[in-house]
């Protein structure tokens, strides 16, 4: 097996580094904060140059905590982040406009006949939280100059020179025809995007150019993904039948569906998982839940609790969420609902609810709505789930995962390390150092931390989703 290797997860509001060998494991870790803006009307957007300097940062101080060389890098990338840059001084043009930006719904709205086709085309519904609307927004209200792209084809252009984005980052715009795996130049006209210079699709294991910039031996880098699919790959979940969720800024689901597209008809996007070094390309379903540690941080703000570490102590207070609903809508709906200007709704509140109240009606609205997307997998693929894998900051909270095994009715595995992100970047850069391994030999074994199993009956679980799907439905 390959040498140790830098991985960089570059998220939306923080960049994790990790220096990780095969054989003893995490090496060197840092992490450097991103902040983006919060403004009205929807809009989200950051300093490209706070995303650039957190890789950077964060990548060299986990090479100095790590003490040895490396022997290739792997860069992971929030997806749907895009932004207008120079392509000769790769200076940018705009702001970057993040995923959770709502500001391109007038050009969905525009599109809204050709939602069938692109649906079709693509494997995406018409939706500003996808690449393409906010690049053609960018091209209809900033700038016309140079290169719009997702960031990740950004950060590889200051880091190496190169011009490319991988297969499952491009599956994320609505421009990549799912079959071909190619930029659809149907889809791309539809944006009016037309004469627009993309950046080449790659694998996401591959030579991609040399870091030079972290202030040691120059770096190869070799692994280029996408950060839900890489959570994928981490979880080791590289055949039909699996699923895994990560609770992040939002929660996403993503269940592999094989060597083929799979366009489901109950809600969920059909995007590539992975095309590893020459092997072919794998597909997967994909769910996303647009507020989870976002809605978190709500509470926060409003002083109901403290932090994410605060969520068990207080609901330990109460048994229950006291009768009070809690739809945390508050960036709109994703799948399988697709509402983007629906808002968040807190119902059955009294002069005898309390904070516990309120952060068991938060984990029941986080749960419920991974529920809704585990229950459009099943529909879809034929199957209920049997596990679901979980990973990310929340999973720390032992409230949130119990009520997650309860609603869903199935045990939830969670992963050894919060960092699935960066261990399957790592996995793609080693796979594109040494195309001889396996997938499973450069993933390599993980087995989960701890395993929650559902403590409530069938028909409990099912009062509680209704009680929340009906909330949902009044939702405004």
């Amino acid at each position: 097996m390959s040498g140790p290797v830098l991985a960089v997860d570059q998220g939306t509001s923080g960049t994790k580094a990790l220096v990780v060998c095969p054989e003893r494991g995490v090496l060197g870790a840092a992490t450097a904060p991103v902040r983006p803006r919060y403004l009205p009307g929807g809009r989200v957007e950051v300093d490209p140059a706070h995303l650039l300097g957190s890789v950077l940062d964060a990548g060299a101080r986990a090479l100095a905590e790590a003490g040895e060389p490396v022997v290739a890098a792997g860069l992971a990338n929030q997806g749907e982040t895009v932004l207008a840059w120079d392509p000769a001084t790769g200076e940018p043009l705009t702001d970057a406009i993040v995923w959770q930006d709502r500001r391109a719904e007038s050009v969905c709205a525009e599109l809204a006949r050709h939602d069938a086709e692109l649906l079709a085309l693509s494997g995406l519904p018409l939706d500003p939280y996808f690449a393409a609307p906010k690049m053609a927004w960018i091209r209809r209200h900033l700038t016309r100059s140079g290169v719009v792209t997702t960031s990740d084809a950004w950060l590889v252009h200051r880091l190496t020179g190169a011009f490319v984005t991988d297969a499952a980052t491009a599956s994320r715009t609505q421009l990549l025809d799912l079959d071909t795996v190619d930029w659809s130049p149907r889809a791309v006209e539809l944006y009016g995007l037309g004469g627009e210079k993309l950046p080449e699709v790659v694998d996401a294991a591959g030579e991609f150019g040399v870091i030079t910039a972290l202030g040691g031996p120059p770096i190869p880098l070799t692994g280029l993904l996408v950060d839900q699919q890489a959570s994928l790959l981490a979880h080791g979940v590289t055949e039909p039948g699996a699923a895994k969720c990560t609770y992040g800024t939002g929660a996403f689901l993503l269940a592999h569906t094989g060597d083929r597209p799979r366009r489901g008809s109950s809600g969920l996007v059909s995007c590539v998982a992975w095309r590893l070094a020459g092997r072919g390309t794998d597909y997967c379903l994909d769910g996303q839940v647009y507020a989870a540690a976002s809605a978190v941080r709500w509470l926060t703000d409003l002083g109901v609790i403290e932090g994410p570490h605060a969520l068990d102590a207080v609901g330990a207070k109460v048994p229950d969420s006291g009768d009070v609903t809690f739809v945390p809508a508050l960036s709109g709906l994703a799948a399988p609902w697709w509402r983007g200007d629906a808002r968040g709704s807190l119902t059955g509140l009294g002069l005898d609810t309390s904070p516990g109240n309120l952060v068991h009606a938060l984990c029941d609205g986080i749960a419920g709505q991974v529920v809704a997307l585990a229950d459009a997998v099943a529909a879809d693929l034929g199957a209920p789930l049997v596990s679901l894998r979980v990973d990310g900051g929340l999973t720390r909270s032992e409230l949130l995962m119990q009520t997650q095994a309860d609603l869903l009715q199935a045990p939830v595995e969670v992963a050894e390390s919060a960092d699935t992100t960066a261990l399957g970047v790592a996995a793609a850069a080693r796979l594109g150092l040494d195309p001889a391994l396996t997938v499973e030999e450069a993933v390599g074994a993980r087995a989960p931390v701890r395993v929650y199993e559902p403590r409530i009956d069938a028909a409990r679980a099912e009062a509680r989703m209704a009680r929340f799907r009906a909330a949902v439905d009044r939702t405004p």
